[in-house]
């Protein structure tokens, strides 16, 4: 997770993708999420999804505010900083590539189950205190490769945002715990006040 106001976004609002295992979303049904492409230094453009919080912000600064209205909406955060418990089911929605490698055009979404912390241990940098584990390894669900700055959204509240995994898109995955952040978000989102 972070907020880079040095890099410069393109923010359209336009499906395209897919998750491993889920199913094509609802039209208008997440009008929080924003697909993000960007040219790095090196050159190359990258492409990733990215949810709205604020009509001006991504968890990164952005070019414009969005217009919100019935199609474009933000996403609550978790103000309460509540818990997160293993056998909560929360859905992710992305762009993310399917095991094909394929994008298909329209955005996916795939609900998913909270693990405990003990099941990302195998991950040489999983931290509790910042990270979800999600996912059930018996599943072939998941977020997968383009997929990364998407939300892990739980009760209508972004509690993570999907991170890394093992590389063949097998479960357990971890996503960046949101409430652990808070306090930067806040002040960083404070900061690009218009």
């Amino acid at each position: 997770m972070g907020i880079v106001p040095l890099l410069r976004f393109t923010m359209e609002f336009f499906s395209i993708g897919e998750i491993i295992g889920g199913h094509e979303s609802k039209p208008h049904s997440r009008p929080y999420m924003a697909f993000v492409t960007f040219i790095n230094k090196d050159g190359k453009k990258h492409r990733c999804g990215a949810f709205l919080v604020r009509e001006d912000f991504l968890l990164t600064a952005l070019e414009k505010k969005a217009e919100l209205n019935g199609a474009v909406k933000v996403l609550d955060l978790p103000w309460n900083k509540g818990r997160m418990r293993p056998g909560m089911t929360c859905t992710v929605t992305g762009w993310g590539s399917n095991h094909t490698g394929k994008y298909p055009n329209t955005l996916q979404e795939v609900d998913l189950t909270v693990r405990k912390d003990k099941e990302c241990k195998n991950f040489k940098y999983y931290n509790s205190p910042t990270q979800i584990c999600a996912g059930d390894p018996k599943e072939t669900k998941a977020s997968f490769q383009g997929d990364s700055g998407g939300p892990l959204v739980c009760g209508k509240v972004a509690q993570g945002i999907v991170s890394y995994g093992n590389p063949d898109g097998t479960n357990p995955r971890v996503y960046t715990r949101i409430s652990s952040f808070l306090s930067w978000i806040k002040k960083t989102m404070n900061a690009h006040e218009y």
